[in-house]
């Protein structure tokens, strides 16, 4: 039997422009607003790099787990065509709706709702596992990590990115500072959230404990540029789990708080 594979985990680093505690749900209009201020303006770019890390083929049966609104999975559908097999996996139910009600593709996916500590997919079904930006998330990421294993193919392989941690991305650091100043500390963690699992040693460390070999780290940097900082931040917290927490008055100020910071440290 040959080793699964993971190629190549990804870490981002991205300095000014995006991203989520355990339980990052959304619901009501964040998944919109997810697409319009987080996919739209940096995700989908990055989409497309981590599918190319991927090495896709046409004949390839993928699973995209934490898929969200779907972005990743509607370009592996684009990129496999009727040939192989797309599937969609989210614990969260207005993600998902976003996914299934989006017309971007033509291309077949399967969209399934579940916890990714425990899949509801047979050993061996796919040839890749992607997990973008989603494993942070997850509470028992070695129980994730040993069900993307037990899914995969024999010489499956596996690609995982996350954020570096949230030193690495000033402009992020100063929204969840500008928010825990504003709205509160319990608000600010789940902002941190999204950079909690930044630590490249403990990634390999997981992947490499359950079963997986040929691992190798990348670590992408990424510049994302906006017009204003101060516009962009109130669209940015429509599109996170603390949105209902931040009075609509709030939000200028946290805006203007968050841009002046970010130019002291950018």
């Amino acid at each position: 039997m040959g080793a699964r594979r993971a190629l190549p985990v990804m870490e981002a680093e991205i300095s000014q422009s995006s991203s989520g505690v355990p339980a990052w749900q959304l619901e009501g209009n964040a998944p919109l607003a997810y697409d319009t201020h987080i996919v739209d303006v940096f995700l989908q770019d990055y989409s497309r790099r981590l599918v190319e890390a991927a090495a896709i083929k046409p004949s390839d049966r993928v699973l995209d787990v934490a898929c969200g609104t779907g972005v990743m999975t509607r370009l592996l559908a684009n990129k496999i065509g009727s040939a192989g097999l797309v599937v969609g996996f989210d614990l969260n139910a207005g993600m998902l709706a976003r996914a299934r009600a989006s017309r971007e593709t033509a291309a077949a996916i399967e969209w399934r709702m579940g916890n990714a500590t425990d899949m509801p997919f047979a050993d061996a079904t796919f040839d890749c596992v992607i997990c973008q930006h989603g494993l942070q998330f997850i509470p028992h990421k070695a129980a994730a990590v040993s069900e993307m294993h037990r899914v995969l193919a024999d010489r499956g392989r596996v690609v995982i990115s996350v954020w570096r941690s949230i030193e690495h991305c000033p402009w992020q650091a100063a929204i969840a500072d500008a928010v825990e100043r504003n709205i509160g500390s319990e608000q600010a963690t789940q902002i941190r959230s999204a950079f909690s699992f930044g630590d490249a040693d403990q990634l390999q460390q997981i992947i490499v404990a359950e079963g997986f070999r040929g691992v190798e780290i990348r670590v992408e940097r990424e510049t994302i540029r906006h017009a204003s900082m101060a516009e962009y931040v109130p669209g940015y917290i429509s599109a996170t789990p603390v949105a209902a927490a931040v009075p609509v008055g709030n939000l200028i100020r946290l805006a203007r708080e968050a841009e002046s910071r970010n130019a002291s440290v950018s």
